[in-house]
C-alpha cells in the first residue's frame, strides 16, 4: 500500500461538517484481496486492536465492523476503522468515517474526523503503516503508534489550552488557530485570543511583574498581603548571608523561573545553600532566598475576580515494596499512560535529576536503595505537576477569608487569570490565624491539576476562562455571508459588500482579486478559499465577514469556517468538468452545495429559482430560504411566497421583494448602474441575490437600495467585471468571463453596442477541449474579428494548445480565418486588437490577469495618437479587418 495524498480538512467540508483526515491510498500490489481471503489477517488485527470489536460500521451496531471483515472488506476501509481506533486510545473521541473508490482500480479515499490536525495526520499514516505490517507478517508494536499518535496531538495544545477549546465548543463558541499555540474564539470584532491561559485581557506588564517573585512580594508586603520575608543574592557569599539572616529553613529559587525550575525548599546548612544557589543561578542570576513557611502547598486559581477552584498540591513520590529500588519504583510509576514528558497529559513524570538525587540523600536514599515495604520516599520538596507532582481537589474546602485573599491578590497583580501558591497548615482556616502566606503568584498557570485532580472533583474550569471572555449575552460571532456559484460570484460579493457598508458596517470582504477590510485591499490575490476566510474572520475591526468561495478551495480543504449566516448559489453551468472528479453539473452542483448546506439553522440560503441545479438544493438545506428570479410568475417562487417564504425578482422593470402576498418595490432596474439600464441581466441576477442576501442578515430596504444604486461597473468598485472605458474613442470592455455562460452573458450586453465587435478571448487550459471550442464557437457567432491569446498559465497545456482549440471552434462557428490572429501573450494581444479598431468600435477583452490589461491600455494611450493607424510607433502589423 502506498499513500498517495494526505491533508488535513479545518472546517465543514464535503465529506463532513466537521474537520476530518482525508486519505488517497493505492492498495496495490499486495492490497486488492478482500478480507476473507487473507488468512488469519482478521484474527491478527482484532488481538491488536480489540477496540474495533465494538466499531459499528454501516451496521450501526457493535460488532458491525466485524461482521464486515469476515464476510469481506478491502484494506481502504480497515485503514479508516484502525485509524479511528488509534485516535480513541491515543485520547481523541471521533467516531465518523467513510471511505470510497478513488480514482484506479486500486485506489481509495479514506475519510475520518479527528480532533487534533496532527494527531489525525499521525493516526493516519500509523493506521496504513499497521495495516501493511500485518499483510507482511510483521511483528506491531501497537503501543508504540499510539503513544506516536498521543505525542503529536500533544505537539498542538496542551491540556490547559484543551480544556478552554473544548469548553469554547460546548458552548458553540468558533475556535481558529492562529500557529505558535496560539487561538482565536470567536470572529471579527468580537473575537478574544489566549496563548494557554494567557488571555488578549492580560497585560504584560502583569505578566512582567509576577516573573519578578521579588518584585511581586514587595508589592504584595506594601499592601499588607502575607508573604514571606526574603531577599535578592547575586553571589553565593549573599545567599549564605540572607540565608543566616533568615533563620534555617530557607527557600532558594531563581527570581525568574517557573515549573518549580531551579528551585530548592527546606534549605539548611551551608553546603545545602551553596548547592540551591548554584541550581538557581543555572536559571537567573538573581536567586531570590526567602524564609521557609512550614505547611502544605495550595493552588488558588482566580478567573476574572472570582475564585474557580483550588488543589492541595503533594510533592512527587513513590511507596516502598520491600523489593524494587527507588529507580524501579519510579521506572513503573512513569509507565503509567497519564504521565507524559512536559505537560501534554494529565501528569507528568517524575524526573530523577539532580533536584531529586538531593532530595532522596537528604532522605538518607540513593535510587539504588530499596525502601521498606509501605516506606514513602520524597522526590522533590515541591509539589510542582511539572516535576511529577499531584493534586487532591479542596475547593469546597477554602475558607472565604482566603477566597478573598487570592481574588485581592490577583487584583494587585493585574492579572484576570491567575494561580496563587500559598503555603498553610489548612486552607479551611484564615491564613493569618496560622502563619500561612502568599508565596507566589502565577501568570499562565496549568489547569491540569484542577481538570484531573488524583482525589476530588474535577472542576470546569476551562468553562470558568470562556465565561470570563464571553459572558452571559455577550456575541462571539459576526455575520458570515458565503457566496458561491459558476458565474457572478466576485460582483455578487462587491454588492453585498456596498450594501453594508452603506448600512455603517465594517466589511470584510474575500474575492477573487484580493481581501479588503473597510473598502480598502489589504492582500491581493485570488482571495476565495478557506485560508483567505480565516484571514477575515481574525480581522479585529470586522462587523460583516463576506465570502466569495470557490470550488477549488472547497475540494482542497473545505470551508473556513463551521457555518454561516447566509449562503448565496448564485448559478450552476458547464465549468471545472473533468477536474478533481466533477465529470457532470451534478456533481459540480454537489459540491457548491456545502455552502448552503452548512448555513446555520436561522439563517438563510439564498437560492436562484431560474436554476434547476441549485434549485435542488433545497433539499439539502436546513435553513430558510429566500429566492431570487429574473422571472415575475417563476413558479418556484410563488409556491414558497404561498406558504409564507421570502423572494427577490423582477416585475415590470423593478426589483421587488415579496414576503407572502406582501409585495414591496425595492428600486427600478433602470437605477441599477451595474444593469446598463437593463442590457446586463446577468448582473440584475447578481442585484437580485445581493439584495436577498442581505435581506438575509436584516438591513434594511433603505440600505439596500442606496447601495445597489451606489454600486458601478468601474475600476475602482468592481475591476474586472464589465469595465467599460473610453480609449480614445474605443469602447474598451474588460470582464472576466472565462467558460461559455460568462461569454454568452457578455455577447447579450455586447450586441447592444453599435460598431464593430473585436474580442480578445482565452480560456484556462484546465477545461475539457470541448469547453474550450464552445467558447470559440460563441465568439466565432458574434465578433467581427477576434485576437485569441492564452494564459501565461496554461495549467498542464502546450504553448498554443488552447489557442488552437479557440480557433477551431472559432471558425465553426462561422468566423473567416483572415479575421482571426493568434497572439498568444496577454498584453500583446491586447494591443493588436487596440490598433486594429478605430473610434466607434468596441473592443472586448476576457482577461486573465487585469494588471496586464491595464497596462497594454495605457501603453497604447501612450504610443497611439488619436487618427494614427496600426503601423505607429510600437510596429505590430497586421490589420485583421478590412476597410470600411
Amino acid at each position: 500500500m502506498k499513500i498517495l495524498d494526505l491533508r488535513a480538512y479545518y472546517g465543514s467540508n464535503i465529506y463532513c461538517y466537521r474537520p476530518v483526515i482525508k486519505i488517497i491510498l493505492d492498495l496495490a500490489p499486495d492490497g486488492c484481496r478482500p478480507t476473507s481471503e487473507l488468512g488469519d489477517f482478521n484474527r491478527r488485527l482484532l488481538s491488536l486492536l480489540p477496540g474495533l470489536g465494538e466499531h459499528h460500521c454501516s451496521r450501526r451496531r457493535p460488532g458491525g465492523f466485524v461482521e464486515r471483515l469476515k464476510e469481506g472488506t478491502y484494506l481502504g476501509h480497515v485503514v479508516e476503522h484502525v485509524a479511528l481506533e488509534l485516535c480513541k486510545v491515543a485520547g481523541q473521541e471521533v467516531i465518523y468515517g467513510k471511505t470510497r473508490r478513488g480514482d484506479g482500480e486500486t485506489v481509495y479515499e479514506v475519510i475520518f474526523e479527528y480532533v487534533s490536525a496532527p494527531g489525525g495526520l499521525a493516526a493516519a499514516r500509523a493506521a496504513v503503516e499497521l495495516v501493511q505490517a500485518l499483510l507482511e507478517k510483521k511483528t506491531v508494536e501497537v503501543a508504540e503508534l499510539v503513544e506516536r499518535v498521543r505525542l503529536a496531538a500533544e505537539e498542538e495544545y496542551g491540556p490547559s489550552t484543551r480544556a478552554i477549546l473544548e469548553a469554547a465548543r460546548k458552548r458553540g463558541i468558533p475556535v481558529l488557530p492562529l500557529g505558535g499555540g496560539f487561538y482565536q474564539l470567536g470572529y471579527g470584532r468580537h473575537a478574544r485570543r489566549i496563548a494557554a491561559t494567557i488571555t488578549d485581557h492580560t497585560p504584560c506588564t502583569a505578566v512582567d511583574l509576577v516573573q519578578d517573585k521579588q518584585l511581586c512580594n514587595q508589592l504584595l508586603a506594601a499592601h499588607g498581603v502575607p508573604v514571606p520575608e526574603s531577599g535578592i543574592a547575586r553571589t553565593v557569599e549573599e545567599a549564605l548571608a540572607l540565608a543566616e539572616k533568615l533563620g534555617p529553613p530557607v527557600a532558594i529559587k531563581p527570581v525568574n523561573g517557573h515549573h518549580g525550575q531551579g528551585v530548592s525548599l527546606f534549605v539548611s546548612g551551608e553546603a545545602r545553600v551553596r548547592r540551591a544557589f548554584e541550581l538557581a543561578g543555572y536559571y537567573d542570576r538573581r536567586v531570590l532566598v526567602e524564609k521557609q513557611i512550614p505547611g502544605r502547598q495550595y493552588r488558588l486559581l482566580v478567573v476574572g475576580g472570582r475564585l474557580v477552584a483550588a488543589s492541595l498540591r503533594l510533592p512527587p513520590r513513590v511507596v516502598g515494596d520491600g523489593r524494587r529500588t527507588v529507580r524501579e519504583l519510579v521506572e513503573e510509576l512513569n509507565r503509567d499512560p497519564q504521565r507524559g514528558e512536559g505537560h501534554g497529559r494529565p501528569l507528568s513524570k517524575i524526573p530523577l535529576d539532580a533536584v531529586a538525587l538531593a532530595c532522596l540523600a537528604r532522605q538518607g536514599f540513593t535510587p539504588r536503595d530499596v525502601p521498606g515495604k509501605g516506606q514513602a520516599v520524597y522526590l522533590r520538596d515541591n509539589a510542582n505537576l511539572s516535576t511529577g507532582g499531584t493534586a487532591i481537589d479542596v475547593t469546597e474546602q477554602v475558607h472565604p477569608a482566603n477566597a478573598r485573599l487570592a481574588v485581592r491578590v490577583a487584583r494587585l497583580a493585574g492579572l484576570d487569570v491567575a494561580g496563587i501558591d500559598v503555603v498553610a497548615e489548612d486552607i479551611g482556616r484564615p491564613l493569618e490565624e496560622q502563619g500561612g502566606a502568599v508565596i507566589e503568584v502565577n501568570a499562565a498557570p496549568g489547569l491540569r491539576m484542577h481538570t484531573h485532580p488524583v482525589e476530588g472533583l474535577p472542576r470546569e474550569v476551562g468553562a470558568a476562562i470562556v465565561d470570563h471572555l464571553f459572558p452571559p449575552g455577550v456575541p462571539c460571532r459576526i455575520p458570515i455571508v458565503a457566496v458561491t456559484g459558476t458565474n457572478g460570484k466576485t460582483t455578487t460579493t462587491r454588492m453585498i459588500g456596498a450594501i453594508l457598508a452603506r448600512a455603517g458596517l465594517v466589511v470584510g470582504l474575500a474575492t477573487s482579486d484580493g481581501i479588503y477590510i473597510d473598502g480598502r485591499r489589504v492582500l491581493a490575490g485570488d482571495t476565495t478559499g478557506p485560508v483567505s476566510a480565516r484571514l477575515v474572520l481574525t480581522e479585529p475591526e470586522v462587523d460583516v465577514a463576506v465570502l466569495e468561495t470557490a470550488r477549488g478551495g472547497i475540494l482542497r480543504a473545505g470551508l473556513g469556517y463551521e457555518g454561516s449566516d447566509v449562503g448565496v448559489v448564485t448559478n450552476i453551468s458547464g465549468d471545472h468538468l473533468g477536474q478533481d472528479g466533477i465529470e457532470t453539473l451534478e456533481d459540480l452542483a454537489d459540491v457548491k452545495s456545502l455552502v448552503v448546506e452548512t448555513v446555520r439553522k436561522h439563517g438563510f440560503a439564498v437560492l436562484n429559482a431560474d436554476d434547476p441545479h441549485v434549485l435542488a438544493m433545497a433539499g439539502r438545506v436546513r435553513s430558510r430560504i429566500i429566492y431570487f428570479s429574473l422571472v415575475p410568475d417563476n413558479i418556484t417562487v410563488r409556491r414558497h411566497l404561498g406558504a409564507g417564504g421570502t423572494a427577490v425578482f423582477v416585475k415590470n422593470g423593478m426589483l421587488v421583494v415579496a414576503r407572502g402576498q406582501q409585495v414591496r418595490r425595492l428600486l427600478s432596474v433602470r437605477r441599477l448602474p451595474a444593469s446598463l439600464d437593463g442590457l446586463a441581466r446577468h448582473n440584475v441576477q447578481n442585484a437580485l441575490a445581493a439584495a436577498a442576501a442581505c435581506l438575509g442578515l436584516g438591513v434594511s430596504m433603505e440600505h439596500i437600495r442606496a447601495g445597489l444604486e451606489s454600486f458601478h461597473c468601474n475600476l475602482e468598485q468592481n475591476p474586472g467585471r464589465l469595465n467599460i472605458l473610453d480609449v480614445q474613442g474605443i469602447r474598451v470592455v474588460i470582464d472576466y468571463a472565462h467558460n461559455a455562460a460568462g461569454y454568452l452573458s457578455m455577447v447579450n450586453v455586447l450586441r447592444h453596442f453599435k460598431g464593430r465587435l473585436i474580442g480578445v478571448i482565452g480560456v484556462p487550459g484546465d477545461r475539457l477541449d470541448e469547453q474550450i471550442k464552445e467558447v470559440g464557437r460563441i465568439a466565432g457567432r458574434n465578433f467581427s474579428a477576434l485576437v485569441i491569446k492564452e494564459d501565461a498559465h496554461r495549467r498542464g497545456r502546450r504553448p498554443g494548445e488552447v489557442a488552437a482549440l479557440l480557433r477551431e471552434g472559432a471558425l465553426e462557428g462561422g468566423m473567416h480565418p483572415g479575421r482571426i490572429r493568434v497572439v498568444l501573450p496577454e498584453g500583446e494581444a491586447v494591443l493588436r486588437a487596440l490598433l486594429a479598431a478605430r473610434p466607434g468600435d468596441t473592443v472586448a477583452i476576457f482577461y486573465e490577469k487585469l494588471d496586464r490589461v491595464v497596462k497594454a491600455i495605457e501603453l497604447f494611450r501612450a504610443r497611439r495618437r488619436p487618427g494614427e493607424g496600426e503601423k505607429g510607433k510600437n510596429g505590430l502589423q497586421g490589420n485583421i479587418l478590412p476597410a470600411t
